[in-house]
């Protein structure tokens, strides 16, 4: 962008900010210094994908901040002026460190620990937001973080729906796997484990899978407002793999449905069978390829997202790989503890396991729904402890 265009936006953004006065130096009145933009001095995109001259000069911010935050407390403006001068990566690591102890205490309040699970479909998306907003007041391109933000919200819609159809939003509404888990660690090691994990390794977690965007604001300012193939192939590859999702979360909202309806009727609903209702879990369509395909696609985003950063920098790593590897960690350990528990409730869920891969399927000789083979065990719906 050549200097009108930064003058333009300039003149834009100071209606937000009224105290700025150039592009890359700022100033409050009152009780604010005047500041170079909190961004490092990197010239090439290989700088851009390292995490020395990007991140380490500004790690100190992370200690001042709350200071700073509550001396400014009772001004706006000053709040605002807060906000830009503090490096945009250190403000967001700042704001997941902050609701860590809102969780907690919300959740030891209700004894209900899904708290985090509320805002999942949210808060990535409010990351990568306030990396686009910070940009923009900034004065800074914004063409591929306005591609990031527009696929966030579309994956947070897919998301928020699917969650609040199962009733997730619904007062008392809590994780089944939390109740199993309370029950098998004693109350002093779970208030820790809440403490540890679910508050607080989630909550950056959250913030851990947006990194990316602060490498994408970092590469638009070195080269320019300009949008490459690779950047349209990265999101039309993220809007796929949400509708690849939508497909899942259909399917099974579909078997579940007609599973709780021959419950309650005794009535087989039309496009499915006694057996499969019998079995307990559905087996059929994209559920006949992997056994969470939904699981599958949600990983694949994440790492592609991360993927996208490196291709926006012409590297084939950069350190925020960090957020997806913690991702695909978390999916992991997450997906074997369910899958125990549903082999423990269901008699031939081991079966369907030893047939079906858990994400990828098997494209050499693939299962299919019509070809699994269970040995008719009768679902006694065990009660797991």
């Amino acid at each position: 962008m050549g200097n009108n265009g930064l003058d333009v936006v300039f003149v834009l953004s100071a209606f937000f900010v009224p105290h700025l006065q150039r592009p890359e130096r700022y100033s409050s009145f009152m009780m604010l210094p005047t500041f170079t933009l909190p961004l490092p001095s990197v010239s090439s995109l290989s700088e851009v994908s390292s995490y020395n001259p990007t991140v380490s000069p500004f790690v100190p911010q992370l200690y001042e901040l709350p200071g700073k935050f509550l001396q400014h407390a009772t001004s706006f403006n000053d709040l605002k002026l807060l906000y830009l001068s503090t490096n945009p990566l250190i403000m967001a690591f700042t704001i997941s460190l902050a609701l860590s102890p809102i969780f907690l205490v919300i959740s030891e309040i209700n004894k209900n620990y899904s708290q985090v699970d509320r805002v999942w479909s949210i808060l990535p998306t409010f990351y990568i937001a306030h990396f686009n907003v910070w940009a923009r007041l900034a004065g800074l391109p914004t063409s591929r973080l306005d591609m990031l933000l527009a696929f966030g919200l579309f994956w947070s819609s897919r998301l928020s729906f699917n969650y609040w159809r199962k009733g997730g939003y619904q007062k008392g509404s809590e994780d089944y796997r939390w109740e199993i888990l309370r029950e098998k660690i004693p109350g002093p090691l779970f208030f820790v484990f809440n403490v540890t994990f679910i508050s607080l390794a989630q909550s950056v977690l959250l913030f851990s899978v947006s990194m990316p965007a602060y490498i994408l604001l970092l590469a638009s300012r070195v080269e320019g407002d300009s949008i490459a193939f690779g950047d349209w192939a990265a999101a039309l590859s993220l809007y796929g793999l949400v509708a690849f999702e939508f497909l899942a979360d259909g399917q099974q909202w579909s078997y579940y449905s007609a599973r709780t309806k021959y419950r309650e009727t005794a009535k087989v609903p039309s496009g499915f069978t006694r057996e499969s209702l019998d079995r307990g879990f559905n087996t059929t369509g994209l559920f006949a390829w992997s056994r969470h395909p939904n699981f599958a696609a949600e990983q694949s985003i994440w790492v592609l997202v991360y993927q996208w950063s490196c291709l926006a920098t012409n590297s084939f790593f950069n350190w925020t790989v960090l957020g997806a590897i913690s991702y695909l960690i978390l999916f992991q350990s997450s997906t074997i503890f369910t899958e125990s528990v549903s082999a423990g409730k269901y008699p031939e869920y081991k079966e369907y396991q030893q047939q079906v891969p858990m994400f990828v399927p098997t494209f050499i000789n693939p299962p299919k729904s019509t070809s699994l083979e269970f040995s008719g065990k009768k679902n006694e719906q065990k009660k797991t402890k």
